[in-house]
């Protein structure tokens, strides 16, 4: 099997597109799907090993990749090694702001360690990261950037850290769209809902129970899938959103528009686009009804 693309097999043939996280998730499903376009993928990420297990999949899928052992908060590091994919690719295209991590607990109950590392994992890394392929190449050749962002449009209760991070990413997306139109670059983001990746697996004690029932809080009735955010993605590093900057997509089946004066009944008339051929289900979401 192959990745179930809706985009041409050669849309990035020739480029060099960038994914930060993608060791699994949403980064893995990205770094597929750029590289089944004909993009030479680079993943980064703090653990080799999970890079490798990736690249090992897209190379066996016919696709090209390479991995980079990097922590996006360290800021010697993300500069040389920005440098060292410029010397071994040369021009970079498309960079992918994707890792990032969070934990959940009340504001009350987060101490500033904890408050730090999240924004530093969600925020301050996406900014190093983008600041050096800029610097370093899309300043002289222009290129297109994708930020992550999340459903935090409302307030992120139990994740106030991740939320303050996510917001400065959106106006940041918007700062660096203006200040680097000039070069060129195109700088969007992306703001997921609720995605059936494997993710979920990494929380415990009370998400255990509410993801299975995330569901009936969006007016599709169903989690997202993470091709479904890949193909945003995809879609913002092409061409075919050259005059597309500056922007964040929601991609959260309408989940900030419901609303308790207009209950939405239960349904399956939304079916998902399962584009990911190695898609995994969080182990969370198997043998329930809410996937």
């Amino acid at each position: 099997m192959a990745y179930r693309s809706v985009f041409r097999p050669d849309l990035f043939a020739g480029q060099t597109m960038i994914v930060t996280g993608g060791g699994s998730g949403l980064g893995r499903c990205m770094a597929h799907e750029l590289a089944s376009l004909g993009a030479h993928t680079v993943l980064i990420g703090r653990t080799l090993e999970k890079l490798e297990v990736v690249a090992a999949e897209i190379t066996e899928d016919g696709g090209e990749c390479s991995c980079y052992s990097q922590d996006i908060r360290d800021e010697p590091g993300v500069a040389a090694t920005v440098k060292a994919i410029i010397k071994d690719r040369g021009r970079i295209h498309g960079l992918v702001n994707n890792a990032g991590g969070q934990f959940p607990a009340p504001l009350a109950a987060i101490s500033k360690n904890g408050f730090d590392a999240v924004v530093s994992s969600n925020l301050t890394g996406g900014f190093l990261m983008s600041r050096e392929v800029f610097t370093q190449s899309m300043a002289d050749h222009g290129g297109a950037i994708v930020n992550m962002l999340a459903d935090m449009w409302r307030g992120m209760p139990m994740m106030g850290h991740s939320g303050a991070a996510r917001s400065g990413m959106e106006n940041l997306t918007r700062t660096a769209a203006l200040e680097w139109a000039v070069a060129g670059v195109r700088v969007n983001a992306v703001a997921p809902g609720f995605v059936a990746s494997s993710g979920m697996d990494t929380y415990k004690g009370r998400m255990d129970e509410v993801f299975p029932k995330l569901r009936h809080q969006i007016p599709l009735k169903r989690l997202g899938r993470e091709a479904e955010v890949s193909s945003a993605v995809s879609w913002l590093l092409s061409e075919g959103a050259s005059y597309v900057t500056g922007v964040t997509i929601r991609i959260d089946g309408a989940t900030m528009q419901m609303s308790p004066l207009l209950p939405i009944p239960d349904h399956t008339a939304s079916q998902p686009y399962d584009g990911f051929h190695r898609a995994d289900l969080p182990n969370i979401l198997k043998d329930t009804d809410n996937k």
